[in-house]
């Protein structure tokens, strides 16, 4: 007996002393500087997996041989595969190389909060990284609204013709439809929407992640057509600067500039930028196709970083615009009785933000997250004076487990909005005020090399339409290196808000508030998708997707006009169905980039008879790039849409139209850049087809929008990047 407790505990000694532990520290072979958020794991056991820090540290226990291969894996970076003897002692220095080809094609998606790779995610991401960013910063630098529209199946739906306002469809669904969030937490909705994309310049964003169909498990019932999360730039440890002058042949002047920089414990960004709009009257109608503007945006953050698992921020967001549009002679500020009709848009915009993350292990990091929106507007017309105010909040704690070959997301949110008119100009929609308290879980479980699984649910409560449950599960598998494929299904809500915008701008003072018998629309979405990529030489690849995509809303809410022009929000009985397919082609050969891409809509209200077609929706829409570019001296490159045919709300057709674009960059060193860029070169405008209004001058009704209609633009700018390096 006393030889068999002998044995026994030599047994659990050598067992014990088995278990070995990988230590590592890993850099930028280039820098010398730490990688945070490498993944590390053995090759042949992913069950040893876990991610380096804020210190590029990494540490993983439990490793039953003395040596082992290990994987590092990061973006932008070549895999390093090395075979290391393991020590309790010892730390291994692993330099990455960075791989240039990867850093322009594959970036980190952080809409799924796992970091997966965009090539592996389960969800179907579309990332315009930082590449495009600094394009976009020197085409249309005072909003990202040119950069969104760009995207196969995005629609940027114009609903003013004096004021410009817009918003996003996403296949086919109307903007309300669509979330829009910066850094994961909401920007806008309700009645500070309609100029939202308008007020974001491109300059101080690291990249635009885009998702198509229903993403609500994580933020919420809003996101049914899509979600877009804009992601702001972080300061660096080499300083980062720009500044840019533009100059539009639709006299529109922009200024911006932008610097960041890190320290130790502290960095900073700082983005500044202004606007000068002057009104213009495209077509000589007497009205103005591009309002007077003057937006003004200042965006400082600063980062703290307590220890080196953790970091803080801490950001305000300040949007200052007005905008006039209508009669030229109204606007031009002149009395005349005979041209009365003018818009006029006081726009104040106070963002705050907070975000802290701190990993506690290797495997388990926690994030709390809070903004506050203050929103003013004051509009003032020639028959009416509106001033009301929206305030919205959003909290979030939530933490990332990755245990095994899961990465489990868990968190709890509430979110808030307060609309009310001041005392002064009571509108019939009056105050009112809207709070949600959510619960949300996800796994993503790599149940093999190849195949991930990801299931999630959430369930929300809302102060006054009660309690959702949306669950989600998606599919990703790779059948080899060339060809993967995915599927999802994601079910959604968005609960009635009398202020959110329309495919038709309405005035404060038609809009009536919603009756007690009107409940939130449901959604049930599904997705499936192919894709081929083939890399042929190092700098040439071809990437094939094929999408289609399905969205069934449930009592879709909609808005009727009775004959004194009050506007109502009813429930149908019948649902709203958006069905269709997406399909692009990227080809990459040495100096050339091309890109082809068509989208199929077909968007039906199924309560209606016999006309179910969705207004101002184009069925058939393809778009197509080509970009050469000698790096570090020039680049040029040509683009081209086409949208088919549209139905009008009264049943008849619009004819599609062709719209091209071209641009030339010229770089003098890494520092400065010149660039010539032409807008609509066809010089397609709405206008040219049919009367933007109807009525007479001093009382006009304008028709809804379904083309551009300020034609033909030229605009010049010049970047300075003082502390750009040569590649």
């Amino acid at each position: 007996m006393k030889q068999l407790i002998i044995s026994c505990f030599f047994l659990i000694s050598v067992g014990a002393k088995a278990q070995h532990v990988l230590k590592a520290v890993v850099k930028d072979s280039k820098t010398n500087e730490t990688l945070q958020g490498v993944t590390v794991k053995t090759k042949y056991n992913n069950n040893f997996i876990a991610s380096t820090n804020a210190v590029g540290a990494v540490t993983i226990k439990g490793i039953q041989a003395d040596t082992a291969t290990i994987v590092f894996i990061y973006v932008g970076y070549k895999n390093e595969e090395q075979l290391l003897k393991l020590s309790d002692t010892l730390t291994h220095t692993i330099l990455l190389q960075e791989d240039t080809k990867q850093l322009k094609d594959v970036v980190v998606v952080s809409t799924t909060r796992n970091n997966d790779r965009i090539e592996n995610a389960t969800t179907k991401v579309e990332v315009l990284g930082q590449e495009e960013m600094n394009e976009e910063s020197t085409l249309k630098p005072g909003n990202i609204a040119s950069i969104l529209g760009d995207v196969s199946g995005v629609q940027i739906q114009q609903s003013s013709a004096t004021t410009g306002n817009a918003n996003v469809r996403i296949q086919g669904l109307d903007g309300r439809y669509t979330q829009i969030i910066r850094d994961g937490m909401p920007l806008y909705g309700g009645y500070a929407g309609g100029f939202g994309i308008l007020t974001i310049p491109p300059l101080d964003l690291k990249q635009i992640e885009l998702i198509k169909g229903s993403s609500s498990t994580l933020y919420g019932g809003g996101a049914i057509g899509g979600l877009i999360n804009l992601v702001s730039k972080k300061p660096t440890y080499d300083p980062d600067a720009s500044f840019l002058i533009n100059q539009t042949t639709l006299k529109e002047t922009n200024i911006n500039a932008y610097f960041g920089q890190r320290w130790k414990k502290f960095g900073f960004t700082l983005f500044g930028g202004q606007t000068f709009q002057k009104q213009v009257d495209v077509n000589n109608d007497g009205f103005s196709d591009v309002p007077n503007i003057k937006s003004t945006v200042i965006h400082p953050m600063l980062f703290f970083y307590p220890s080196t698992k953790s970091y803080i921020s801490l950001g305000w967001n300040g949007s200052f615009d007005t905008r006039i549009g209508g009669d030229m002679i109204a606007v031009s500020g002149k009395q005349d009785p005979a041209h009365p009709y003018f818009d006029k848009n006081k726009l104040n915009r106070n963002q705050f933000s907070f975000i802290a993350e701190n990993r506690f292990a290797n495997n388990l990091t926690g994030t709390i997250k809070a903004s506050l929106s203050l929103f003013n507007r004051d509009e003032t017309t020639n028959t009416y004076l509106f001033s009301g105010s929206q305030n919205n909040f959003y909290t979030e704690a939530s933490l990332v487990k990755r245990a095994g070959k899961h990465t489990i997301v868990g968190g709890i949110n509430v979110t808030g909005e307060d609309f009310k008119p001041s005392a002064a100009t009571p509108a019939p929609v009056g105050s009112f005020t809207n709070t949600t308290e959510g619960v949300f879980l996800q796994d993503t479980w790599q149940i093999l090399e190849s195949t991930k699984l990801e299931t999630g649910l959430r369930t929300d409560h809302h102060n006054q339409y009660g309690n959702f449950i949306l669950p989600r599960i998606a599919l990703f598998h790779r059948f080899n290196e060339n060809w993967g494929s995915r599927i999802g299904f994601g079910m959604g809500y968005t609960t009635p808000n009398p202020l959110t915008p329309q495919i038709t701008d309405y005035t404060i003072y038609q809009l009536q508030p919603i009756a007690s018998n009107v409940t939130a629309e449901k959604s049930y979405a599904g997705n499936l998708e192919f894709n081929y990529k083939k890399d042929f030489g190092e700098e040439s690849s071809i990437f094939i997707n094929q999408a289609f995509f399905i969205t069934q809303i449930t009592s879709p809410i909609i808005a009727t006009q009775d004959l004194l022009g009050n506007v109502y929000f009813n429930n149908q009985n019948s649902p709203l169905l958006t069905k269709g397919s997406d399909t692009y082609v990227k080809l990459k050969i040495p100096d050339w980039e091309f890109y082809l891409g068509y989208t199929y809509t077909d968007a039906n209200r199924q309560y209606l008879q016999p006309n179910q077609f969705m207004p101002y929706t184009p069925r058939n829409r393809v778009a197509a790039t080509a970009l050469y570019e000698q790096e570090g001296n020039f680049r040029i490159g040509l683009e081209a849409s086409y949208n088919g045919y549209q139905y009008r709300d009264d049943n008849t057709k619009t004819p599609g139209y062709l719209f091209i674009a071209a641009m030339a960059e010229k770089k003098f060193g890494p520092k400065w850049s010149l660039v010539l860029n032409c807008e609509n070169l066809l010089n397609i405008k709405q206008s040219n087809y049919e009367s933007l209004y109807t009525g007479p001058i001093n009382n006009p009704t304008f028709n809804p929008l379904w083309a551009p209609i300020d034609g033909r633009i030229i605009n010049l700018s010049l970047r300075f990047q003082p502390f750009a390096k040569e590649k």
